[in-house]
């Protein structure tokens, strides 16, 4: 195939590419923010965004952040992110073989894996192209399912939100508000009702708060009344941006330790949190699970391992928590700047 492909100049990103192949209906962004220690790795993303400009935003922000989340967890990754300008339900084996192709061209400096409306079977035809692909279920060595590697490391981070405010990381009797039950979200509120917690669900799919009904005991609340309970921690497991200057005022939550990718709509929203003494457990610190599941299948996978080291996410909140009280600073402030120590040596 014969791609186009056009360099994006930005500011603070390593590498910025954009791809064409209109026989094969391809128009897809790979960016790189940086590599200071290990390849670049970030899922595939597919949506029908509006413009160019709007998928450019998009992987910008995301690249960015798989830099710190990578940095935060203590793996030799760098931050890297593509996007796929497309309708998703317009797949085909022409469009990821071309992706394909155009992630060959990065030769190794960026390491595509699944992200939204992306499956295994995606993965498997990109690659076909490239061998510069992690995640695809099924293989023969491969990670698998990211979920319950993610959802353990959420209930890690949960323990240790929980162990900063009561002095005891005991769940027994903690009362949960989980926004979205997917597969990391129901695993999490399962980890959570065998250690003796209280669960209240809410999601647009009603057969799966009826599962955890059934299975869980959860009770259900509507999607917008999710943050008026007064529970003790909220899980934010589904869509970003909740946490907002509209959501925030209802919480009386003491604490937000969630799946969800980007929770805080604005920087401003972390300060509002802080000001509220509300403890914010950053989400990217938190959800890092999946990444490490994806690391440690680059060294040759192993579950123990993976898990062994989503377990360091509990260690990373006590210090985000701890640096938090002795500076003042907000807890998504003192994230940054850990991530920011590993990646360029910042003190």
């Amino acid at each position: 195939m014969a791609l186009n492909i056009q360099e994006i100049k930005k500011q603070d990103f390593e590498r910025v590419l954009l791809a064409t192949e209109p026989r094969a209906g391809l128009s897809a962004i790979i960016a790189i923010h940086n590599t200071n220690l290990g390849p670049a790795c970030g899922g595939i993303r597919m949506l029908p965004y509006a413009s160019q400009q709007e998928s450019l935003y998009d992987v910008l922000r995301l690249a960015k952040g798989m830099s710190y989340k990578s940095a935060l967890a203590g793996i030799n990754f760098g931050g890297g992110k593509s996007v796929i300008i497309g309708d998703p339900t317009k797949k085909s084996k022409d469009l990821f073989h071309a992706f394909g192709e155009f992630v060959e061209t990065f030769k190794g400096k960026y390491i595509a894996a699944k992200d939204m409306n992306i499956d295994s079977l995606d993965l498997a035809l990109v690659k076909e192209k490239t061998r510069h692909v992690l995640g695809v279920e099924g293989e023969v060595g491969t990670s698998g399912d990211p979920s319950p590697v993610t959802a353990y490391g959420i209930f890690r981070a949960l323990e240790a939100t929980v162990e900063f405010l009561t002095g005891s990381p005991k769940i027994e009797g903690l009362k949960v508000a989980i926004q979205g039950i997917g597969h990391v979200g129901y695993s999490l509120a399962e980890y959570i009702k065998k250690a003796g917690g209280e669960i209240w669900v809410t999601d647009t799919d009603m057969k799966t708060v009826e599962k955890a009904q059934k299975e869980l005991g959860a009770k259900f609340v509507a999607l917008e009344d999710i943050y008026d309970l007064d529970c003790d921690v909220f899980a934010p497991c589904a869509r970003g941006a909740i946490l907002n200057e509209v959501t925030i005022p209802k919480l009386k939550f003491k604490a937000i330790v969630g799946a969800a990718n980007n929770q805080l709509a604005t920087p401003q929203d972390g300060i509002r949190l802080h000001e509220r003494n509300i403890l914010y457990a950053p989400d990217y610190a938190v959800n890092s699970g999946g990444i490490i599941n994806i690391f440690i299948e680059s060294q040759g996978y192993d579950r123990n391992k993976a898990l062994n080291k989503t377990e360091e996410i509990y260690r990373t909140m006590k210090e985000v928590f701890e640096r938090s009280k002795k500076t003042g600073r907000p807890t998504f402030e003192v994230a940054d700047q850990l991530a920011e120590e590993r990646l360029y040596g910042k003190k």
